[in-house]
C-alpha cells in the first residue's frame, strides 16, 4: 500500500525522502534521470516538489526496488505511460474557490426550475 501524500501544495525535499523512503541524495539523483521530475525553486533556491512530482517519486522507487527495473528500463516505462494533462499547482485557496463555484452552480440550476 503507497503511503498517504499529505495534502498540500509544496513539500520540501526532507518531506519527500520520508514519504517516498529515501535520502534526499537519492531524489537529487532521480532527478538528474528522470526529467519528469522537475521541483520548482523558492526564492531560497531550496526545491519545492509537488503533489504529482511525489506520486512520480513513489512509481519511480516501485519500480527500481519493487519490480527490480533499471535506472533504463525505469525510464522507458515512465515515458510510456500515459501522461495526465498539466495543470500545474494550484494557488493557495483555488481548490476552495473551485468547490464555492460548484456549490453556486448547484444552487443556480436549482433556482432555475422554479
Amino acid at each position: 500500500m503507497p503511503p498517504e501524500i499529505p495534502d498540500k501544495v509544496y513539500f520540501k525535499i526532507g518531506e519527500v525522502g520520508q514519504i517516498v523512503g529515501v535520502e534526499p541524495y537519492v531524489l537529487r539523483y532521480w532527478e538528474t534521470e528522470f526529467p519528469q521530475v522537475r521541483p520548482d525553486r523558492a526564492a531560497s533556491k531550496q526545491r519545492l516538489y509537488t503533489r504529482r512530482d511525489v506520486e512520480l517519486l513513489l512509481e519511480i522507487k516501485r519500480l527500481l526496488y519493487e519490480e527490480e527495473y533499471t535506472i533504463a528500463g525505469a525510464k522507458k516505462k515512465i515515458i510510456g505511460r500515459k501522461k495526465p494533462p498539466e495543470t500545474g499547482p494550484l494557488k493557495p485557496g483555488h481548490e476552495i474557490l473551485v468547490q464555492v463555484k460548484e456549490g453556486l452552480m448547484n444552487i443556480k440550476r436549482l433556482l432555475e426550475k422554479f
